[in-house]
């Protein structure tokens, strides 16, 4: 990556939730938070939403450096081939899921760098053929009938040896912020678990030969460890192949 070119794309599902105020002011927190921590790092950053269709993402996206994919509402199930109808599930936004997936493939085709965070995770994994949990029922990953900024938990990652996460963040036990009532099921093609909780759910992927690191978590909360974010955000900093600068 070039220290004159580093222009980091932050795309989300969408920038308007209109039927929803509470969690549309706290979506702004978390991807304020994103933004904020790059440009601190000097990144250059472009705020993407994904729900104007895969051409306008991929056209705005052409001349990144770097993607960060972050949270958002569940990825609609026929991604998956799973089915609706599941416990809590929310609303889905089709168009940005296609996006979002198309996104993640150029990225692996190019060697570009991306970082992703929640639904991040779940789109880097549906995206290579992976499947999802559909609802972890009561679990220590998501609080229920609180306030939106609430919902949130403090928990244990048990990061895999040797793994460039536990490299950025110094494992092999890390304290996450974490809100997510989906995980991952079967793994994506690539892709090898390099985090999970106590209970054994994956709360971390990366890809084996691309630059491709995925967390379940939220290091962008205000309560998240510091430095956290920062260290994510590090894995950015890689130089990607010759043929994709070309590209």
């Amino acid at each position: 990556m070039s220290p004159a070119a580093r222009t980091l794309a932050v795309v989300e599902a969408t920038r308007f939730r209109g039927h929803d105020p509470a969690y549309h002011a706290y979506v702004q927190v978390l991807v304020g938070g994103v933004v904020r921590a790059a440009e601190a790092d000097g990144w250059t950053v472009s705020r993407l939403a994904a729900d104007g269709g895969t051409d306008a993402l991929l056209a705005a996206t052409e001349r990144a450096d770097a993607v960060v994919i972050v949270g958002g509402e569940d990825i609609a199930p026929r991604f998956y081939g799973g089915s609706g109808g599941y416990p809590h599930e929310s609303l889905h936004r089709e168009t940005a899921d296609a996006a979002q997936l198309a996104l993640v493939h150029r990225a692996i085709e190019r060697g570009l760098p991306l970082l992703g965070i929640c639904r991040g995770l779940q789109i880097v994994n549906v995206a290579l053929g992976g499947t999802l949990v559909q609802d972890l029922g009561e679990s220590d990953h998501v609080r229920r009938d609180v306030p939106i900024p609430d919902v949130l938990t403090t928990h244990p990652v048990l990061l895999e040896p040797d793994s460039r996460v536990e490299e950025l963040l110094g494992g092999p036990v890390v304290a996450v912020r974490s809100a997510h009532h989906q995980a991952v099921d079967i793994l994506g093609a690539g892709l090898r678990v390099t985090g999970r909780a106590p209970d054994g759910h994956v709360e971390a992927i990366e890809h084996e030969s691309a630059p491709i690191i995925a967390v379940q978590w939220h290091p962008e909360d205000p309560g998240a460890p510091e430095g956290q974010l920062a260290a994510l955000l590090g894995a950015l900093r890689v130089t990607a192949p010759a043929a994709s600068l070309a590209a």
